[in-house]
C-alpha cells in the first residue's frame, strides 16, 4: 500500500497545465481548476513569503492590516513551492470523502502545492467539489507542520501533522460553506430565518445558499407557516420573445416552439400555453398567439383577436360567452378568457400576453410563469410545435437601428406616469426586454409601443390609471392588427411606420422563394388540367394586385384562397383559357401565361407580370406485346413530364370486342383477332392516340428476326391482307385485326411490338391518310399449317 504523500503524488497532472515554482510573491493562476473556498470561488493565488510563514491568499496579496481570504502555515526551506494542477481520479475522490465524510459532490481537479519544511516533504491539496472544496495537508518527514484556513481576520479551521519520529501522516479537512452579509455559514445550517414573511435562508448540505418562503398562490401568517392567498394578486406578462413571471424574473424563447406558461397541480386539465413564430427577421421569435388547453379542448386565442375552439371559430363581442368553464368576451384592447372556477384570467391582444392570478389557484404555480425549476426543453411542447421549430438562425445586425435611442425610449417606464407603478411592479424586466429586442428588431409593427404598453396594462391591474401615458408616448391602448387575420405563413405588420396595416410574409416561410427569384410554388399537372399558386404576401411585397392578373384569356383570372391567401390560376380539357399547344420529338407542351392585364394607358408604374407555366405529354416508347397464350390483358403505366397515364393492350376474339382471350383461350391459326390498345388518363378532348406501327417476332426483341408487318406507318400493311385497321388517331385508344398465325419452323410464341404517339387533337388532324390499292396475294412471308393450333397470351415487355 502507498503511503499517503507517495498516493497523492501518483496521480496525473491535468493535460497542458505546467508546474509553477514560486520563490518571490507571485499570482499562481488556478483558473483550470477554481476552488470554492468557504463559498468564495476564486481562480488565482497570491502567494506571499514572510519572515516566518507562506501566506496564500484567494483574493489579493497578504496584508496583515486587513487580512482576506487566505491559508496560512510555516514557510518552505528556500522560499521555494511548487503549484501543480492534477487531474481527477475516482480513487482520490472516494479517498477525499473517506477522510471528510462530509463531501457529497464529485470531485474535478486538484490544486498541489509541495515543499519543504525542515525535514519534511510537504503536500498541501486544495480539492475542488464544485460548490465544495477539501484541503488535505501531508507531511513525510518528523516534526510539527500545520496551515490555518482564515476569513477576514477570522480563523476558520487548520490542517496539522505532527511526526515524532520519521513518517508519513495526513490530515484533511472540508473547506466548504455559504456567504451571507459577510458571515461565513457551515454547510446544513440556517443562515437566516424569519417567521414573521416565512423566510428560510439555509446552506445546503452541498454549500449553496438556498431560500424558502411562501408559493405565488400563498402568504404568511405571521408564525412561519404559508396559506393560500385568497388575495393575491400577481401577474405574469409574456411580449415579444420574453416572459417575465410572477416574481419579475425573466425568460427569453430565442426558437419558434410552444411551450407550456401556466399550470397547476391542483387542476391537471387545465394548461395555458404560448407559441412563437419569427416575423421580419429568422434570429427573433414572438408570441404569436396562446392556446388553453381546458377538459381536451383547446381554445386558441389568435392574431387579430381571432378565437378558435379546436377547429371552429368563434364570434366574441364585450358581453361574456361561457366556453368549457371558460368565460370568453373581446373588447378593442384585446381578448379575455376568464375560468372562474380558478380565479385566473388571460388577456392576449395579438402581441402580448397577461395572466393574472387572484385567488387560491392551488399551492404551486408551474410552467415558464411560475417558479419552475425546469429548463426551457422540459417546458417546450412538442406535439403544439413544428418539427423544426428548434432550428436557430443568425442574421447580419441591422445597421439603421440606433440603440442609444431605444434604450432612451425603454426608459420612459422609469418617468412619470410610469413612475407611481414602480413600486408594485419592477419596470426592470420590462425596461431589458424592450431594450434586447429593439436594439435587434426595427420598431415598426407597434413594437415601438409594445413594451410601454404591457407594463402600463400590468399597471393598471394593480389599480394604478397611469393617466396620460398614452399621449406621452404616442401609443394607443387600442389592439394593433385588430380584426385583420392572417394565414399561418404570415403576421400581421405595417407598410409604413404608424401606416396602413396588411399580413406580411414570414421571414423563414418567404426565404425558400426569395432563394429562387420565385413568386410561387412548381406547376401542378394532372390528367386534364395544369395550374400554378402564387403566395399572396409575396406579390404584395412587390405591390402586383393579384386582381390586374389573368391568363393568355383575359376572362381567366386567379383564386385566392380566403385562408392561406395563396393565389391559384388553371387551365383544364373544358376552359383551355388560351393555352398555346406545340410539339417536338419527345413531348407535347401545353403552355399558359399569367400577366398583367391590358390598360389603355400610354404609361404605367406597376411592374408588368409575365410567369409562363406549362405541362407536358410525353411521347411514349416503342412497347412490346407478348403472345404467350398465358395472360389475356396487359397494361403498362408511361409517365409524361407530370402527367400520368396508363397503355393497355387486349385482345378479344369477336368484332365487338366484348369475348376477351383469357389464359386458357386456344386459338386456332388464321383464326381472326381483335387488339385494342387503350389509354386510360388522357383528356380526348386534347390528345389522340396514333399507332405508327405494330410488327411480330418469334423473340422478345423489337430488333430480332424474322419480322412481320401488321402497320406501317398508321396504315394496315398491304402485303397481309388479314390486317385491318379499323379506329387509329381518332381517340385515346386505337384497334386493329389480323388472323392468327405463327413463324415457319420457328417457335409456337408470337411477339407483337407496337410504337404509338400522342397527337394534339385539332379537328381530324391525327387520323393517318391511308391508301387502300388492291391486296396483293401471296405477299406476306407467312406460311399457315392449320393442323398446329396456336395459344396466345399478351403481356408487356420493355
Amino acid at each position: 500500500m502507498l503511503c499517503p504523500l507517495l498516493f497523492l503524488s501518483a496521480f496525473i497532472v491535468l493535460a497542458g497545465a505546467q508546474q509553477q515554482s514560486v520563490t518571490q510573491p507571485s499570482v499562481v493562476d488556478i483558473s483550470s481548476c477554481p476552488i470554492t473556498y468557504y463559498g468564495q470561488k476564486y481562480e488565482k493565488l497570491y502567494v506571499t513569503f514572510t519572515r516566518r510563514d507562506i501566506v496564500m491568499c484567494f483574493d489579493k496579496f497578504y496584508d496583515p492590516r486587513n487580512e482576506g481570504d487566505c491559508i496560512v502555515g510555516s514557510s518552505p526551506d528556500k522560499r521555494r513551492a511548487a503549484f501543480n494542477i492534477v487531474q481527477a481520479e475516482s480513487v482520490l475522490e472516494r479517498w477525499v470523502k473517506n477522510k471528510t465524510q462530509t463531501i457529497q459532490n464529485s470531485l474535478r481537479c486538484s490544486v498541489q502545492i509541495t515543499m519543504q519544511i525542515s525535514s519534511s516533504k510537504i503536500s498541501l491539496n486544495l480539492f475542488n467539489f464544485g460548490t465544495e472544496a477539501a484541503l488535505s495537508l501531508e507531511a513525510h518527514g518528523t516534526g510539527l507542520v500545520a496551515f490555518y484556513t482564515q476569513v477576514s481576520d477570522v480563523l476558520i479551521n487548520k490542517v496539522e501533522v505532527n511526526n515524532i519520529v520519521y513518517k508519513s501522516q495526513n490530515h484533511t479537512i472540508d473547506i466548504s460553506g455559504c456567504r451571507h452579509s459577510d458571515t461565513v455559514y457551515k454547510p446544513g445550517t440556517v443562515v437566516n430565518s424569519d417567521p414573521q414573511i416565512c423566510s428560510n435562508v439555509t446552506c445546503s448540505e452541498t454549500a449553496t445558499l438556498q431560500t424558502s418562503g411562501c408559493g405565488p398562490l400563498e402568504h404568511c401568517q405571521g408564525n412561519g407557516i404559508c396559506v393560500l392567498d385568497t388575495m393575491l394578486d400577481s401577474t405574469c406578462t409574456v411580449t415579444g420573445p420574453t416572459v417575465i413571471d410572477v416574481h419579475g424574473h425573466m425568460n427569453s424563447i430565442q426558437d419558434r416552439c410552444a411551450y407550456s406558461l401556466f399550470s397547476t397541480p391542483s387542476l391537471p386539465d387545465f394548461l395555458v400555453l404560448g407559441n412563437f413564430r419569427d416575423g421580419r427577421r429568422k434570429d427573433v421569435s414572438f408570441l404569436d398567439s396562446v392556446t388553453l388547453r381546458v377538459d381536451g379542448h383547446d381554445i386558441h386565442l389568435e392574431q387579430g383577436g381571432r378565437v378558435q375552439l379546436d377547429d371552429s371559430t368563434l364570434t366574441l363581442s364585450s358581453s361574456p360567452q361561457l366556453v368549457h368553464g371558460v368565460q370568453l368576451s373581446k373588447d378593442q384592447t384585446g381578448v379575455t378568457a376568464e375560468l372562474t372556477k380558478l380565479n385566473i384570467s388571460v388577456f392576449f391582444d395579438g402581441n402580448t400576453a397577461q395572466i393574472l392570478l387572484e385567488g387560491p389557484a392551488g399551492s404551486s404555480v408551474e410552467g415558464l410563469c411560475g417558479n419552475s425549476s425546469s429548463s426551457l426543453s422540459d417546458l417546450r411542447l412538442s406535439e403544439y410545435s413544428s418539427t423544426s421549430c428548434e432550428m436557430q438562425y443568425s442574421e447580419t445586425a441591422d445597421s439603421t437601428i440606433d440603440c442609444n435611442s431605444v434604450t432612451e425610449r425603454c426608459n420612459l417606464l422609469k418617468e412619470a406616469p410610469f413612475s407611481s407603478c414602480n413600486t408594485d411592479i419592477d419596470p426592470e424586466p420590462y425596461i431589458t426586454a424592450c431594450t434586447d429586442t429593439l436594439c435587434k428588431y426595427p420598431a415598426v409593427d407597434g413594437l415601438n409601443c409594445q413594451f410601454l404598453k404591457a407594463y402600463a396594462r400590468a399597471c393598471s391591474l394593480h389599480n394604478h390609471a397611469l393617466d396620460g401615458w398614452t399621449s406621452k408616448t404616442g401609443c394607443s391602448s387600442e389592439a394593433f392588427c385588430q380584426d385583420r387575420t392572417c394565414s399561418d405563413h404570415e403576421f400581421c405588420g405595417e407598410k409604413t411606420v404608424s401606416g396602413d396595416t396588411r399580413c406580411f410574409c414570414r421571414t423563414i416561410f418567404a426565404s425558400k422563394y426569395q432563394a429562387n427569384n420565385s413568386l410561387g410554388d412548381a406547376t401542378v399537372c394532372k390528367e386534364n388540367s395544369a395550374s400554378l399558386t402564387l403566395v399572396g404576401c409575396l406579390l404584395e411585397d412587390k405591390d402586383i394586385n393579384y386582381s390586374a392578373l389573368q391568363l393568355n384569356d383575359p376572362t381567366c383570372r386567379g383564386r385566392v384562397d380566403k385562408l392561406t391567401h395563396m393565389v391559384t390560376f388553371s387551365f383544364n380539357s373544358s376552359n383551355r383559357c388560351g393555352t398555346v399547344v406545340t410539339t417536338n420529338n419527345s413531348y407535347i407542351i401545353y403552355k399558359n401565361t399569367i400577366r398583367s392585364q391590358n390598360y389603355s394607358d400610354v404609361i404605367t408604374r406597376k411592374d408588368q407580370v409575365q410567369i409562363d407555366f406549362s405541362c407536358v405529354y410525353s411521347q411514349p416508347n416503342i412497347n412490346t406485346a407478348t403472345f404467350r397464350i398465358r395472360d389475356w390483358s396487359v397494361a403498362q403505366c408511361i409517365t409524361s413530364g407530370a402527367w400520368n397515364y396508363t397503355l393497355t393492350i387486349k385482345a378479344y376474339t369477336n368484332a365487338g370486342r366484348t369475348q376477351l382471350v383469357e389464359w386458357n383461350s386456344e386459338l386456332q391459326l388464321n383464326e381472326k383477332i381483335w387488339m385494342v390498345l387503350k389509354t386510360d388518363g388522357l383528356d380526348g378532348s386534347m390528345v389522340s392516340v396514333v399507332t405508327d406501327s405494330c410488327w411480330a417476332t418469334d423473340k422478345a426483341s423489337p430488333a430480332s428476326s424474322p419480322r412481320h408487318d401488321l402497320i406501317i406507318n398508321g396504315c394496315a400493311n398491304p402485303a397481309d391482307p388479314t390486317v385491318q385497321v379499323e379506329e387509329n388517331g381518332l381517340a385515346t385508344s386505337t384497334y386493329f385485326s389480323f388472323n392468327m398465325f405463327r413463324f415457319t419452323g420457328g417457335s409456337s410464341d408470337i411477339f407483337l411490338h407496337c410504337q404509338l404517339h400522342l397527337c394534339p387533337k385539332q379537328g381530324n388532324n391525327c387520323i393517318p391518310t391511308c391508301n387502300t390499292p388492291a391486296r396483293v396475294r401471296g405477299s406476306a412471308s407467312l406460311t399457315y399449317e392449320p393442323e398446329a393450333p396456336a395459344f396466345i397470351s399478351v403481356s408487356w415487355t420493355y
